[in-house]
């Protein structure tokens, strides 16, 4: 049987993202987060019943400060106390795992999505995505980019600016464009 553009999205192959299916899960997601983002300070239950509904899992007391953009929002599986600062987006074309107690300053950016290089292919529309994980207490600084495909470790502050294009290993401080380790952390 034939997989589904969806199926070829999430397993990592070409896929074409406006397949009916996957352009009513956008709009679905475009709308949650129009009323996710027009909510006051003062509703903060609201919020987390609309996270409830955009997120595939999101744990408790997680608190995403509006504007956050996403493209599905379904393919993404956070754990408790996740914060996310203004401006934050993630593209959700594959999944993203987010552990326990991750920060992220404002702008931060996750992408799973991307195209690919050789222009034939690129120009029959057709894109890629890989997944993205991110460990338990990561702290995030603002306006980093988490590249498709890369996986933080526990314990681990990347810095500001930071483009992370790598995986990145568990109790250190990486920063940098690439994002490189700084220290190890004991």
């Amino acid at each position: 049987m034939e997989k589904t553009e969806k199926q070829k999205m999430l397993a990592g192959e070409l896929y074409l993202a406006n397949d009916s299916e996957l352009v009513a899960e956008n709009k679905l997601a475009i709308r949650l987060l129009r009323m996710y983002n027009s909510t006051t300070e003062e509703q903060q239950e609201q919020r987390q019943q609309i996270l409830q509904e955009l997120f595939g899992k999101v744990g408790q007391q997680a608190l995403i400060v509006p504007p956050f953009h996403c493209d599905y929002g379904s393919n993404i599986y956070a754990g408790n106390g996740l914060y996310m600062n203004y401006g934050c987006v993630i593209l959700d074309c594959n999944t993203v795992h987010i552990g326990e107690n991750v920060l992220c300053a404002p702008y931060v950016q996750i992408y799973t999505a991307y195209h690919p290089t050789e222009p034939e292919i690129r120009l029959s529309g057709r894109e890629l995505a890989a997944p993205i994980k991110i460990g338990n207490n990561v702290w995030i600084g603002g306006s980093a980019i988490i590249c498709p495909g890369v996986t933080i470790g526990d314990n681990t502050t990347i810095g500001a600016g930071s483009v992370v294009v790598k995986d990145i290993p568990e109790n250190v401080v990486a920063a940098g464009n690439p994002c490189r380790i700084i220290r190890h952390l004991s």
